[in-house]
């Protein structure tokens, strides 16, 4: 299944910086745009497969907070975590990071798995009309600071 948003950009940084950055929820909400702050969940301390956060979120006055598992978590090359609001699937964000000429290659990928009745009720509740043209937007803006990052 294609994503629903996708982004990527060249560092010149090894892929193993870049990972440490991206798989650190707490640095990952520092580059990022909606996505603001996190809490580690049922003693997990560190990214690996089936660890959770709760992800905290902002959009001008509108919070709110969803639930991250991760699923993936290869050491330099992929770190991926599936989100969800309660019982309800919201999405799944996934880099990967590629050896490249002077560093790494990464692509951000969204999917949108939200039903269509909550994506209905969530878009107005958020303040998001246009969800994947929202996160096109926060990817490249995400991805421009993790280079800044990476590469200083």
């Amino acid at each position: 299944m294609e994503p629903n948003a996708m982004g990527r950009i060249d560092i010149d940084a090894p892929a193993e910086r870049v990972y440490a950055l991206i798989s650190d929820p707490g640095t990952l909400a520092e580059l990022a745009g909606e996505y603001t702050g996190y809490r580690w969940l049922g003693g997990a301390t560190r990214a690996r497969p089936g660890a959770r956060f709760r992800g905290d979120n902002r959009n001008g006055i509108r919070r709110w907070s969803t639930f991250c598992t991760i699923d993936e978590a290869d050491e330099g090359a992929r770190f991926a975590f599936e989100v969800t609001f309660g019982p309800i699937r919201v999405s799944r964000w996934q880099y990967d990071i590629e050896q490249a000429e002077g560093g790494c290659r990464v692509t951000e990928r969204t999917w949108d798995r939200r039903p269509g009745w909550f994506r209905a009720v969530s878009g107005p509740v958020v303040g998001v009309r246009d969800r994947d043209e929202r996160n096109r937007a926060n990817i490249a803006a995400t991805l421009r600071r993790l280079k800044e990052r990476a590469e200083s």
